[in-house]
């Protein structure tokens, strides 16, 4: 609720400040004291239109700061705190604050930190409802209408409406993802026969993991066999001599190291250093003896094998197209490549890496072991993809589902509102007919929308019939300005309880009403402040004796409404002002007779029983 507001620089208001209460808050004061001013400055502190023509001339701007008092867990303190703001150090106190220069430039204030002004408007919706002559049509919007008869029609309807929008939404989910599905069938067709192909070419070849780099190096081998068979036999002959040859011009390395072992063998006796050297010399000709053995079994096993070579350069082809086509870097393309996420790769598939190495084999970045890398993930994408087909089915099913569970709840939605709608129309009819309005009718109508929404498969719009034989129209076009604040007051009454917003300001709510319909105004404003914060501007007395707080709003000599003009009541001050009101004299005997009358009255309206729970009509 509203605790303080401060209006600077606006209209006739130079600087003033009003303290306002839980319960009813009236403003009065003679004509042109700037009353409307203060629900002005209100609709400009939530939101509403900045017209730099109100600006107070010689003032640079006009500002409006209020006080709100607010639940530090609810969604408007949470929608503060996610734009920055945050509430004072009491924990439910907000601050906002609206400003609009001369020039016509606007700021917004919310929790101490600069917001946009959507955020005020947006607060506005949970924080107050005004009802001012230029405000009517945009606080009657339809899916306000919707959301405030949902309200009223009470904890049973809730139940159905949530079970509904769950419905609803999980259609939507299981709609949106067949969809999906659906529309990428082909393309699901043409990878999935793609993957069957690379597979199936695979699975043909049968490569083993580093079968290439053993078939390369039998490759070279194979090409190369006189050469190594050259290189074997003459490193062994220099090691090792053949005898069977004669070979006896040049001594090998065996027959050289034993010599050197002899000649110092002689000579050890005197030397104990000749005899390790020795021993060392008779372990290196072992050595090169073995060495010598292995090149001639080496020699003897190179078999130049043209046979063999074919055959070998043959698998080499093929594994070669294996990883050209998948295990190339290109093979994983971001659009695809022959990989498991679809066609030919960007470049045609082979990667920056693929291809033949400057060596004639596969560079570094292509193998048989990313082939069969590949054929693995292919594998159990193909997997995925012949399950989508199960998964299409079991989403049609549970969106056939989903559409019969939404439509059932969506037909007990819309019965409940047709319930709920006489009953609302019905009592709204009653107040009018209680506050000068005894002719005019008010309906809802429930209009079925092609296909359902969110919040059901009904349109709601609230129309009034001003006499019997009108046709019953839109509250906007309907009624006149002045029946149109007392049909908001009929509404807010009736929903009173179900309506969440703490605060209610009504602008001219007495419009062309007296006598008694002008009581049984102020009657139903009291009834409402048992449930609710309510600011009313008023000039008549019938209505301004039901406040709980009387605030008067007096013009100084110079014209301006200051911090002094705007005063709080106190119950002698109450009489003098209600005498004005209804004397036009302050001090009249009669007039003051009167306003004691009016004020005991309302008095013992206000200790009267509570208002039945939401959704019941205020007698």
């Amino acid at each position: 609720m509203l605790e303080e507001v401060r209006i600077t620089g606006l209209g006739v208001i130079d600087d003033a400040v009003l303290e306002l209460s839980p319960g009813f808050n009236v403003l009065t004061g003679e004509t042109g004291a700037g009353k409307t001013m203060v629900v002005s400055g209100l609709g400009l502190l939530f939101g509403g239109r900045a017209d730099p023509a109100r600006v107070r001339p010689g003032a640079e701007r006009a500002s409006v700061d209020g006080r709100l008092r607010v639940d530090p867990d609810g969604d408007v303190a949470r929608q503060v705190s996610e734009a920055g703001g945050d509430l004072d150090d009491e924990g439910g106190v907000l601050v906002i604050s609206r400003s609009v220069s001369a020039e016509g430039r606007s700021r917004a204030y919310a929790g101490g930190r600069s917001v946009p002004l959507s955020l005020l408007t947006y607060l506005a919706d949970d924080l107050v409802a005004l009802h001012g002559q230029a405000d009517q049509q945009q606080l009657l919007r339809p899916a306000r209408q919707r959301d405030a008869l949902d309200l009223f029609a009470g904890p049973e309807h809730a139940a159905v409406l949530a079970a509904y929008q769950r419905a609803y939404q999980r259609r939507r989910e299981v709609s949106a993802e067949l969809a999906e599905l659906t529309s990428r069938a082909q393309q699901r067709d043409m990878q999935a026969r793609d993957l069957r192909r690379g597979l199936a070419e695979i699975a043909r070849a049968e490569p083993a993991a580093g079968e290439d780099v053993e078939l390369l190096a039998e490759e070279e081998r194979l090409s190369h066999a006189d050469t190594l068979h050259a290189a074997a036999t003459t490193a062994h002959e220099a090691l090792q001599a053949d005898p069977s040859v004669g070979q006896y011009e040049a001594a090998d390395a065996v027959t050289l190291l034993g010599r050197a072992r002899q000649a110092l063998t002689g000579a050890a006796s005197h030397d104990a250093a000749l005899g390790a050297l020795a021993a060392r010399l008779s372990e290196a000709a072992y050595l090169v003896s073995d060495v010598a053995a292995e090149l001639a079994s080496y020699a003897d096993a190179v078999d130049a094998d043209p046979g063999r070579l074919a055959v070998v350069q043959e698998r080499r082809g093929e594994l070669a197209r294996l990883v050209r086509a998948y295990g190339s870097e290109g093979a994983y393309g971001s659009e695809g490549g022959n990989g498991p996420d679809g066609g030919n790769g960007p470049d045609g598939g082979n990667g920056s890496d693929g291809g033949n190495g400057p060596d004639g084999g596969q560079g570094s970045g292509s193998s048989v072991a990313a082939v069969l890398g590949w054929a693995k993930q292919a594998a159990a994408r193909l997997a995925e993809l012949d399950g989508d087909d199960d998964r299409i089915t079991g989403l049609a099913q549970q969106e056939t589902a989903l559409a019969a569970t939404a439509a059932e709840l969506a037909g007990q939605l819309s019965a409940s509102r047709k319930n709920a709608a006489e009953r609302f129309a019905a009592d709204v009819t009653a107040e009018l007919s209680a506050l000068a309005m005894p002719h005019a009718s008010l309906t809802v109508s429930l209009t079925p929308l092609a296909e359902s929404g969110p919040h059901g498969a009904d349109d709601v719009e609230i129309r009034l019939a001003a006499h019997p034989g009108a046709p019953a129209l839109p509250l906007q076009k309907g009624a006149s300005g002045g029946e149109l604040s007392r049909v908001m007051l009929a509404i807010e009454v009736v929903f009173a309880g179900a309506d969440p917003v703490p605060t209610f300001v009504f602008d001219e709510v007495d419009a062309g009403v007296g006598g008694k319909a002008a009581v049984e105004v102020g009657r139903r404003l009291a009834r409402l402040a048992r449930l609710a914060q309510v600011i009313v501007v008023t000039h008549l007395p019938q209505v301004a004796a039901f406040a709980d707080t009387h605030l008067v709003v007096q013009k100084a000599d110079d014209g301006s409404v200051t911090s002094s003009g705007v005063v709080r009541l106190d119950d002698q001050g109450r009489v003098r002002e209600l005498s004005r009101m209804l004397a036009g004299l302050e001090n009249s005997e009669f007039g003051r007779a009167h306003a004691e009358e009016l004020l005991a009255a309302a008095a013992a309206e206000r200790a009267g029983p509570r208002p039945g729970p939401a959704g019941t009509a205020a007698g």
